[in-house]
């Protein structure tokens, strides 16, 4: 309580002299031109000395945030912050148009400044604008936080990203690099000659993954709607149209339960090749993250919370049989597709079973309880029961699987992609399938897309496709352990207010 009485105080104070700044003329300027940034003028004239900055009299306009100020009588130092980094200001009573030092000497850490004048380095070597001239661009009616610590501020920060990355340089560097990734993603795609598009977030048949989905309402047409669980029964759209390599870095929204590793709202890369298959992709999928690590990280060696992972190596590929065996050796190999027996199972592992469940389901259930999450180094599982692929294409030897992958690392799923389902009888089986159990009460079991069967009907040219969750990719390459840590604004409680 003491703290925010505290912060009360200081938010008075610092309202009281907005208004003395209102009353001496325009309180929020817009003509203050800057002209550098402060890395662009630590790269340029970092190594220059200080003699040399002084006979080349460089000039710089500088703007930014206030982070620390230290004044010392007739002169003072600051700590000036834009987008790039820090630069330090010497402000100087008798260099400052008369009466300015006096009021920036009433200027908060937090405002934000503009600032221009000539560089120099201090005793100490450090490169510094000597400011001739410095006005207050916009005034901070709340305080910074010295620090952020420990769980309570865990949530400030998700809350206030505004304020976590002020204050944070590891978050900004996070979206940094999340940039980075969809960028290097992007020009790996556009080389192999994909084409970028985009798909309706609002659908009137929600498809595309085994998902519950977000319902909202067009007024207009009284007509039920669907936020978008996966754009895959679109893209494919366009296979079918022609255009044989497509990829949509997209937003999905799934209405499930909110953890270290889930948001309702996340993103996805999807994409779709004509005349391929699944072990391609999984190739592909190789290719990306040997690149991407070297490019964005600066090796092929990577440190997620404690664990060392090399993604340079040639991924292991195992069955998601072999991976529930490799976890359950006591396990019968003979009777994994027998329901009665891995009823038992299941029981015996505390895994609830309905009637619905076939074999195929029961079999993905004792894997998610006992292998996905000891699957730690970069692995590919494969062959996925049909019963829990709808949209996946049968294997030709075996029916009772598909040709399916995920990519694990860490313990979890970054990719989900299999060779498509491009028999329209079949796939309206499969939706009918998925349909009865929609009807039975899962309500993440598919709905039947009849525009999609349509299409298939029209021929889709065999294809493969592929998921790769972004924000969990992000976390792997930032070394973030919550999804969280990755979102500019993950999803949250409303929050209480007195």
């Amino acid at each position: 309580m003491n703290d925010a009485r505290d912060d009360n105080k200081l938010i008075a104070e610092r309202r009281r002299k907005l208004d003395s700044i209102r009353e001496q003329g325009e309180a929020y300027p817009n003509d203050f031109h800057r002209n550098a940034l402060a890395d662009e003028l630590h790269r340029t004239y970092g190594g220059h000395e200080g003699e040399q900055l002084v006979e080349e009299h460089v000039q710089a306009a500088v703007a930014g945030r206030m982070m620390a100020k230290r004044v010392m009588g007739k002169a003072s130092f600051v700590k000036l912050q834009d987008r790039s980094g820090q630069i330090q200001l010497r402000l100087e009573r008798d260099r400052l148009p008369e009466g300015v030092y006096q009021q920036f000497k009433k200027w908060d850490v937090g405002d934000i400044l503009g600032a221009s004048g000539s560089l120099f380095k201090t005793q100490t070597g450090e490169l510094t604008v000597m400011a001739e001239e410095v006005r207050l661009l916009t005034k901070s009616l709340r305080p910074l936080p010295e620090k952020f610590h420990g769980l309570s501020d865990q949530e400030t920060r998700y809350r206030q990203r505004y304020v976590d990355l002020i204050v944070n340089e590891d978050s900004r560097e996070i979206f940094r690099r999340r940039s980075e990734i969809l960028a290097y993603i992007r020009a790996f795609l556009d080389a192999q000659d994909y084409l970028e598009v985009e798909t309706p977030m609002m659908q009137v048949t929600p498809g595309g993954a085994i998902a519950r989905p977000f319902e909202t309402h067009h007024n207009a047409l009284d007509m039920s709607l669907y936020l978008r669980i996966a754009p895959e029964l679109n893209l494919k759209r366009l296979i079918v149209g022609g255009l044989e390599r497509v990829y949509e870095i997209n937003r999905n929204f799934r209405n499930e339960g909110v953890s270290t590793q889930h948001n309702p709202e996340f993103t996805m890369l999807e994409l779709y090749r004509a005349y391929a298959d699944y072990t391609d992709l999984m190739d592909m999928v190789e290719a990306l993250l040997h690149g991407m690590a070297d490019a964005v990280v600066g090796t092929s060696t990577i440190q997620y919370q404690g664990e060392t992972f090399d993604l340079s190596a040639k991924f292991p590929r195992m069955t998601v049989e072999a991976v529930v065996l490799k976890f359950n050796p006591d396990l019968d190999a003979a009777r994994l597709r027998d329901r009665d027996y891995l009823v038992g199972v299941c029981e015996s592992l505390a895994i609830p079973v309905k009637d619905t469940q076939g074999p195929g389901k029961l079999l993905i259930e004792i894997f998610e309880k006992t292998g996905e999450g000891n699957l730690r180094q970069p692995v590919f599982v494969t062959q996925y029961p049909t019963e829990v692929s709808p949209l996946s294409r049968r294997n030709r030897d075996d029916p009772f699987v598909t040709d399916r992958f995920e990519f694990f690392v860490a313990g979890r799923e970054i990719a989900n992609g299999f060779s498509e389902l491009n028999d329209p009888e079949e796939q309206a089986e499969r939706f009918r399938t998925q349909a009865a159990e929609r009807d039975a009460g899962d309500d993440e079991a598919m709905a039947f897309d009849h525009d999609y069967i349509r299409a298939l009907e029209y021929g889709m040219p065999p294809t493969a496709g592929i998921g790769i969750g972004i924000d969990r990719l992000v976390m792997l390459l930032t070394d973030a352990p919550s999804i969280r840590d990755v979102l500019l604004f993950p999803h949250m409680r409303p929050e209480v207010r007195d």
